[in-house]
């Protein structure tokens, strides 16, 4: 079997990551993979042992030349299938190649932003399937008329033998790099610096969690086009001795495990990979209950659900949960579990692998 992937993620995250790992086990079941990416990004020299990479232009919504170049990539290689796995434009010019082609295809969607509903039943129609990365996305395309037994919930992965529990090499890792007192409590951050994520709501609340717990240190990790006017906002609130921003790590499997707590107070998100990873490294989360989220945090299992844009009751479950080391520990462990029975590369993977069966089956 041979399937084309479109990625035009340039860095090896987020859905670009998930990608690769689909790749890779593909690979390993002996299917031949294309990758069509942008030029120089992370992805495609990454993937250089189990894909054939072609990188091209790719430049956003209005590259309308992005549909003559990927129906060209198409006619020479003639896949089997093709897979597009990102927006930016690859999602409508590659459902335009994909009929022009005349190749069976699926798109993967990631994120639940609204769109107009005129829009989602078009990409719809363009392509033969459509798959969610979670059941929150699919909601929300069905919600704007795509047919339901036309998308398929296959969650995200994580990597649970890269991510897992701390262990006494990366103890004091998190305190070394960022310099934190020794009994510094650890909230951390993991998402881009752009409003939906919601920052500002647990911004607005520390200063009540610094009254019961002084060695509160928050790490916010990301970066994003919000960063300049949330350090300002950190600033307006003086609390510069005690919210960190930290930048983007490469190597978050070493700091994530020596966190106290992941608080993720987004407001809209399709799943959260950087939750998947603290799952699987037993770390205890608060969320919002939007999107996807609630796959992943499952409340009162491996962290606690409060609604959007709720200060307080964000920092009533933080309070509850620094408050008990023995309730972390109990998260902690039911996290770990969650992430390899329901998140597993392996399931990922075997799910994308059968709708590519039988959409070949189909086609026949």
């Amino acid at each position: 079997m041979k399937i084309m992937h479109v990625e035009a993620g340039k860095h090896l995250y987020g859905g670009a990551l998930q990608v690769f790992y689909l790749m890779r086990g593909l690979h390993q079941r002996g299917c031949k993979n294309i990758l069509v990416c942008p030029v120089d990004s992370d992805i495609g020299k990454q993937s250089t042992d189990i894909a054939h990479v072609e990188q091209v232009k790719m430049a956003g919504d209005l590259d309308i030349g992005f549909c003559l170049r990927l129906k060209r990539l198409i006619e020479a290689h003639k896949p089997d299938i093709l897979h597009i796995h990102s927006r930016r434009g690859a999602d409508h010019f590659g459902g335009i190649a994909a009929r022009w082609t005349k190749t069976p295809s699926i798109l993967t969607r990631r994120v639940d932003n609204t769109e107009l509903r005129l829009a989602a039943k078009v990409k719809a129609w363009c392509f033969d399937e459509l798959v969610a990365i979670s059941e929150g996305i699919r909601q929300v395309q069905i919600g704007l008329g795509v047919k339901p037994e036309k998308i398929r919930t296959i969650h995200s992965a994580v990597d649970t033998d890269k991510y897992q529990p701390r262990n006494i090499e990366q103890a004091d890792i998190l305190r070394d790099r960022f310099q934190l007192p020794p009994d510094a409590l650890t909230i951390g951050v993991i998402a881009q610096l752009i409003e939906r994520k919601g920052h500002r709501f647990l911004f607005d609340i520390v200063s009540q969690l610094i009254e019961e717990f002084p060695s509160l240190q928050v790490l916010v990790f990301g970066k994003g086009p919000e960063e300049a006017q949330l350090k300002h906002y950190v600033e307006h609130l003086n609390l510069q001795q005690t919210i960190h921003f930290a930048g983007f790590h490469s190597d978050m499997e070493n700091l994530i495990p020596s966190m106290d707590l992941v608080v993720h107070p987004a407001l809209k998100e399709g799943l959260g990979v950087a939750l998947l990873q603290a799952s699987a490294c037993g770390i205890p989360m608060v969320a919002c209950g939007v999107g996807g989220i609630p796959e992943i945090v499952q409340h009162e299992k491996n962290g606690y659900i409060v609604p959007p844009a709720d200060s307080q009751a964000l920092l009533s479950s933080i309070q509850t949960l620094l408050r008990s080391d023995d309730h972390r520990q109990a998260f902690s462990r039911q996290g770990r579990a969650i992430a390899e029975t329901e998140f597993s590369i392996t399931a990922m993977v075997e799910g994308n692998f059968n709708r590519y069966k039988a959409l070949l089956a189909k086609s026949v």
